[in-house]
Parts: structure tokens; C-alpha cells; sequence
């Protein structure tokens, strides 16, 4: 499946949670939905995002979407321990392309043999989802973005070589603001 194509399943099944996207589908995401609620984290540090959704999550009572790259969750795997053993409603998707994409489309050195839903489960995640392909995705994105977090959703996604790290819709301080707005925070 395309990025675009699971963004858009995604983007049917979010409900009124936060949704906080990162390098390639940070450049997707404001296509499908452009709300104080959402947060294209750019510029990122890789991996730094599921931090950033649990401390959204704990400080707002609210849900929250975290959606990852591989590259980017293999730099702070230590996350997953983190996010599964806290009663924050956070689902973190790790969406798998095998590759840095934005930094010059270089694969991993855990392509092929880094099983992200086996990480997650050793981590603590009681619900853990892998998603192999599109029609996958489809449909089983309802049941695996229902009920409360922590929940772990791995997609297998297509990757692009030759991309560039998307510029953000708007500055960091103005979503921050929005994002303050929408949550009715002074």
C-alpha cells in the first residue's frame, strides 16, 4: 500500500483524536486533514514523537494517533517500553517503507529482518496490529483503532526513493496555537 493510501484509511477512523504525523506523511497529512487537532511534526527529531504523543496524551486526557516511521521508531525503540506500560490512550503506528526516506532513501540496517509488532509485545502492548497490505489495512482499521491506548499498528508500506523532508503547513508556534485553541487551552 501507498503512504497516501493509508493515510486516507486513517484519516476515516481518527475520531476526534489528536493526530501527530512525522517526516513523509507529515507532507500527506494536511491534505486529508488540517485541524488544530493535528500535528505535523516538522522539523522533527527522528523518533522523538511517541514522547511527544504520551505527554499530549497525559496532559490533555485526550487520544492520540502517533503515526512513525521505521527508520524514525528504530532510533528510540526504547519508546515502546515507555508507551506500553502507561495508561495513556496513545496509538502509535509504525509505518514501514524499509528505507530512510527523506534523508536520501538508504534502507535500514533492520530491513528484512525487524519484526516491529514482536518488538512491540516485548515492550508490553497487550494489542498489537500488523497490516501486510492494503485490503489488511482496510479492513481491520476500525477494530484496531477502537477502544483506549496503548495500542501498537505496523503497516507495510511502499517506499519512495529521491524524497526530501516535507516543509510543515505552517510554522511549529502557529500549530502549537491552534492546537491550544482547538483544545480550549489558555
Amino acid at each position: 500500500m501507498t503512504q497516501l493510501e493509508a493515510m486516507e484509511i486513517l484519516a476515516r477512523h481518527r475520531g476526534e483524536r489528536i493526530v501527530i504525523t512525522t517526516m513523509t506523511t507529515a507532507g500527506i497529512w494536511p491534505a486529508l486533514s488540517d485541524t488544530g487537532l493535528d500535528l505535523p511534526y516538522l522539523p522533527s527529531s527522528m523518533g522523538q514523537a511517541p514522547g511527544l504523543g504520551l505527554g499530549l496524551a497525559l496532559a490533555t486526557g485526550r487520544g492520540v494517533i502517533v503515526v512513525n516511521g521505521d527508520g524514525c521508531m528504530l532510533m528510540n525503540l526504547g519508546s515502546l517500553v515507555t508507551l506500553a506500560n502507561n495508561p495513556a490512550d496513545v496509538f502509535l503506528i509504525i509505518m514501514d517503507n524499509a528505507l530512510f526516506e527523506v534523508t536520501g532513501g538508504q534502507p535500514h540496517a533492520g530491513v528484512g529482518n525487524t519484526d516491529f509488532a514482536q518488538l512491540a509485545r516485548g515492550a508490553g502492548f497487550s494489542r498489537v496490529y500488523t497490516f501486510p497490505s492494503f485490503a489488511d489495512w482496510k479492513d481491520g482499521a476500525a477494530e484496531a483503532l477502537a477502544g483506549p491506548g496503548p495500542v501498537c499498528l505496523w503497516l507495510k508500506v511502499e517506499g519512495r526513493l529521491g524524497q526530501k523532508t516535507p516543509k510543515g503547513p505552517r510554522p511549529i508556534p502557529e500549530q502549537i496555537a491552534r492546537m491550544r485553541q482547538a483544545l480550549g487551552v489558555k
